[in-house]
């Protein structure tokens, strides 16, 4: 069944959308005059936003706990000042639904924590909890659950004002900092977003700070007297069962918890967080560690004029972006080497000269973000070199899988005037990478073999993702840049199509884990499969090809609802947008589809969309972080990805003849 433009199931039927309801613009040959002015447009619109350094960044949005835990990180530190305040609250009153609560993507449900979150946000802002906005919000609330029922990083948040109780919140000692790595549950076992965050947050745990809390809370509770009713315990002989008995031993481990080697414990740990402190000031170049880390070193001892912390409380500035209403909003990361690969992606494909003054600035500004130096990575591969690149302007501790294989992708497409550099970062990012494969054959984003079972089931893990495994999209991604190096019979290579080929989906489809969802994971890997030499007769990208036929919209586009990672229903199903619209295409081109009715309605839809300077707009969330849990607006998927797709269309495959040359 199709999807209707409004994300609702739709009464197009699977034969009818393969058969191809015709676009508004019918004829082929319009289709394809239609996408060459839209090629140009967009072109001429990408161009227009590359920094004068070389770099291309869009906004990433996310959800407004950012800017809620920004603000109680002030509070917390004593520097929460009114503008800063005052813009945050108008970003936060400006996402409220009309039923008073506040959702994780566009058009999606209210979310419990992050409504508990913004409500307290706006309380810090002078809101009364008398307003109609916030009554709406506390009654939700209630009717929910109250506090008790929101997940274990929001109760942190109020544990450190005393709305909630520290010994009703979960331990995690920060002993673990010594469990060597062989042990399951030491840091390593953790994805490095999560263990950027966990490090400093056994600190903070163990020191249970309490602040003075500037009003009450007991709107937000079921019942103010008993705020967090007793739940009974899932049986011993199940995992949650087992866990939660973990934690209730290391409750009573706290209170017999040797001081010397707790103190020892939280010295080696503030060591850990600040050797991992980026140039700029910031954690992994991402926002959370830098909140937790920051608040972990201020409760052992570091003022705020201490240079760590003064660069890293700078560096948080850096994460805001300021509104022309005067709304402040809290990026949770920055993504500029993954959106100036793609810009240089979508440009030389789109028929941009490889030696275009765009691309090879593009391509300095990448190559002097190479990272030459070990983090993290290099527990599992000791022995393997460095040389990679990270998502973020700076995090040389995470260089990661997925960024490096684009970057080599893009700057392959660059005739740059030094090739032999060019040349060598290519040789040390792809020599990386193969070394970072897992053992199963495949990739994940940042580490190998990071699998463990167990951290989440963990109950203070109930954030999201706390491990970091190999997925389809991440795999993709390496496998299509080893084909066009000429790898395509490297032994690596064929086990990462062979583990592809094994985690296709009965009904077509492969799950995206970092962006959304069968419709990215397929539109990533069909193109790995062709260049690695699959023809487009072959089973798998047939299925693959019937199932994005299956699920067109009625307007010629595509689209997946962040619903997907939940509800089956869902998959496959939701309004079009721009860069879904562009994975579906990219895979049908890919498998040859470029002549099917699809293909042409897709193209239509694009060209039909775009808008008078070039752009698409997208106020759907197609980004993954965290499955469900943490979801991303990537505000330049809606220019480079369309622009991919038109610029193959008009142009053809990519690379065709080196691949042809490599065998």
């Amino acid at each position: 069944m199709t999807a209707t433009t409004d994300g609702s199931a739709g009464a197009l039927g699977s034969e009818a959308a393969s058969a191809g309801v015709p676009a508004t613009t019918a004829e082929a040959g319009e289709v394809r005059e239609a996408a060459e002015r839209a090629t140009r447009r967009a072109i001429d619109h990408l161009l227009g936003r590359q920094d004068a350094a070389g770099w291309w960044k869009g906004d990433l949005e996310t959800n407004v706990t950012m800017d809620a835990e920004d603000l109680l990180l002030r509070q917390f530190l004593g520097i929460r000042d009114a503008h800063t305040t005052e813009a945050a609250a108008l970003f936060i009153r400006g996402e409220q639904r009309a039923d008073g609560t506040w959702a994780t993507f566009h058009g999606g449900p209210g979310e419990l924590s992050a409504t508990v979150e913004a409500y307290v946000a706006l309380r810090l802002a002078g809101d009364s909890p008398e307003d109609e906005h916030m009554a709406r919000a506390a009654a939700w609330v209630r009717e929910r659950g109250g506090i008790a029922a929101s997940r274990v990083f929001t109760r942190i948040w109020l544990a450190l004002f005393g709305w909630w109780k520290w010994e009703d919140l979960p331990e995690m000692p920060p002993e673990v900092i010594f469990f060597p790595k062989w042990l399951p549950l030491n840091v390593y076992d953790f994805g490095c977003w999560a263990r950027q965050t966990i490090v400093p947050l056994t600190v903070v745990g163990a020191v249970r700070p309490v602040r003075p809390a500037p009003f009450p809370l007991d709107e937000l509770h079921t019942d103010p007297s008993d705020p967090n009713p007793a739940k009974p315990l899932a049986q011993v002989a199940s995992w949650d069962g087992a866990f939660q008995r973990l934690d209730k031993a290391l409750h009573a481990y706290r209170k017999v918890a040797p001081r010397k080697l707790r103190r020892a414990a939280m010295r080696a740990a503030s060591r850990w967080i600040i050797e991992r402190q980026e140039n700029d000031g910031c954690w992994g170049g991402i926002q959370p560690p830098a909140v937790y880390s920051l608040m972990a070193l201020h409760l052992l001892g570091y003022d705020l004029e201490h240079p760590v912390m003064r660069e890293g409380l700078a560096s948080l500035d850096r994460f805001a972006v300021w509104r022309e209403d005067g709304a402040r909003m809290i990026e949770a990361c920055q993504s500029p080497v993954w959106d100036t690969c793609l810009a240089t992606i979508a440009l030389a494909d789109a028929g941009v000269e490889a030696d275009h003054p765009a691309l090879v600035k593009a391509a300095d500004w990448m190559m002097n973000e190479e990272i030459t130096r070990p983090g993290d990575w290099s527990v599992r591969r000791p022995s393997l070199a460095p040389g990679g690149w990270a998502f973020e302007f700076h995090n040389d501790n995470y260089p990661d899988i997925d960024d490096t294989a684009e970057v080599i992708l893009a700057l392959r497409r660059v005739d740059h005037p030094d090739a032999g550099k060019l040349e060598d970062a290519v040789t040390r990012g792809a020599r990386w990478t193969l070394g970072m494969q897992s053992k199963n054959g495949a990739w994940a984003a940042f580490d190998a073999d990071n699998t463990s079972p167990f951290p989440n089931r963990l109950p203070f893990c109930d954030f999201g993702e706390v491990i970091d495994p190999p997925s389809a999209d991440v795999t993709a991604h390496v496998v299509e840049m080893l084909a066009y190096e000429g790898k395509t019979h490297h032994p690596a290579t064929r086990r990462g199509v062979e583990w592809l080929l094994a985690e296709q989906e009965t009904f077509g489809a492969w799950f995206g884990r970092w962006g959304t969802n069968y419709v990215y994971g397929t539109g990533s890997v069909v193109p790995a499969l062709a260049a690695a030499g699959l023809p487009g007769t072959h089973p798998a990208l047939r299925r693959a090809v019937a199932w994005l036929e299956s699920v067109q919209n009625e307007d010629g586009g595509w689209g997946e609802d962040q619903r997907s990672y939940t509800d089956e229903k869902w998959i496959g199903q939701g309004a079009s947008t721009a860069s879904q619209t562009a994975w579906a295409l990219l895979a049908l081109l890919a498998a040859g589809e470029k002549e099917s009715k699809a293909v042409e309605r897709g193209v239509a839809f694009l060209a039909e969309t775009q808008q008078e300077d070039g752009s698409w707009d997208e106020p759907y969330f197609t980004g993954t972080g965290f499955p469900w849990d943490f979801s991303i607006n990537y505000h330049l998927y809606r220019q480079v990805f369309p622009l991919t797709a038109l610029g193959r269309y008009v142009h053809g495959e990519p690379l065709a003849d080196r691949v042809l040359r490599a065998g």
